[in-house]
């Protein structure tokens, strides 16, 4: 193939890094909301574990400064090692360019803190160096204000690298509603996760396929008051 980047993200062709998804460099974050951040992550996390996507977790002087990784992303990948470093650029560690060689996949789904350092410094090494296609999630990656972040996916893409957000890669590695082994799981990460698109769906299951209601519990609808 004459561009590798033609080809779609499917769950044979990639592997996905978490760096430095922690509460301090959160604290920093400008570019988008840290909540919507933090759900972003998860929701990405999620998916990559729906299709056993091979996954590394790196993160940068947890005791002395940036705290452990999010319990929630944690929380999907029970018992998963973290890569530990002192570097801001993950790429310098050992241990993170063996977790990549090891999974045996040149496309690299990224999503970091903070995009102007530790992602941009990453995603360029990996490029040059270690012959990875790179995919920087734009929504699950945040930095220190809105034009850092900004000029930081412009100079990555630049350089080549593609970005994306974190539904795309959960639709794309689905790819096809026909794909029932993973169907239940990707609807239930987009009601979970994805904002209007997952209360869309559970608009579409109950009033429009009539399918029964969500939420736990009975739950008496009132009638509205007529005004007087």
């Amino acid at each position: 193939m004459s561009n590798p980047k033609l080809e779609v993200l499917t769950p044979a062709n990639s592997q996905i890094i978490f760096i430095d998804q922690q509460p301090q460099m959160a604290f920093g974050v400008q570019s988008i909301d840290r909540q919507v951040l933090k759900n972003n992550v998860v929701g990405l996390a999620k998916a990559a574990k729906i299709f056993d996507i091979p996954a590394i977790i790196t993160t940068v002087e947890t005791q002395s400064f940036s705290g452990p990784t999010f319990p929630e992303l944690l929380d999907v990948f029970p018992g998963k090692e973290i890569l530990e470093r002192t570097s801001m650029n993950s790429w310098d560690d050992q241990k993170v360019r063996d977790a990549l060689k090891a999974n045996g996949r040149k496309k690299v789904v990224v999503a970091g803190l903070w995009t102007e350092v530790c992602n941009t410094t990453f995603a360029l090494c990996a490029m040059l160096e270690g012959d990875y296609e790179i995919y920087m999630v734009a929504d699950a990656s945040g930095g220190t204000s809105k034009e850092a972040h900004d000029f930081a996916m412009q100079r990555m893409v630049q350089a080549g690298v593609v970005p994306v957000t974190w539904q795309q890669v959960l639709l794309e590695w689905q790819r096809d509603w026909a794909h029932k082994d993973t169907y239940d799981a990707v609807i239930a990460v987009a009601r979970e996760h994805s904002g209007a698109y997952g209360m869309g769906v559970d608009y579409a299951y109950t009033m429009v396929h009539k399918a029964p209601q969500r939420a736990s519990g009975q739950h008496e609808v009132l009638a509205p008051v007529p005004a007087r």
